[in-house]
């Protein structure tokens, strides 16, 4: 997976079509993508086929974004499985800049954390549980 894109944006009308259509006119295919809002701000959460392109795009929109690399983990899916992971993220040291639901299989949720340090988020989580590094 690539560098995931956390986009600050006005929360009106029309700024996620703003975004995703000067991607589109660049070429750049948008692979996961979350978004929430609260009054006056939104953020969007996102993976493209292009890091550098995605960053030139946002940059010209005038657009406030950090990203971060991705390690994909398979969260138990069930009460807490959310917690169990974060707390290990936080117990490490790691600072977890966004995060998208990726894929689901039967009892696990595959969640891709855009994060500050990749190898503190590697060793904090069980070899067994990591779906994908990047």
């Amino acid at each position: 997976m690539r560098r995931q894109f956390v986009i600050q944006l006005d929360n009106r009308p029309g700024e996620l079509a703003h975004v995703a259509r000067a991607l589109g006119a660049r070429g750049i295919d948008i692979e996961h993508i979350s978004c929430a809002g609260a009054g006056t701000i939104a953020c969007a959460f996102m993976t493209t086929g292009s890091d550098s392109e995605t960053r030139d795009v946002l940059r010209g929109l005038g657009h406030d974004f950090i990203e971060g690399e991705t390690i994909v983990v398979d969260v138990e899916d069930h009460p807490a499985g959310l917690a169990d992971i974060t707390e290990k993220f936080a117990k490490a040291g790691v600072t977890i800049l966004g995060v998208l639901i990726v894929g689901r299989r039967e009892g696990i949720v595959e969640m891709a954390f855009a994060v500050d340090d990749l190898e503190k988020a590697k060793s904090a989580i069980a070899p067994a549980q990591l779906s994908g590094i990047g």
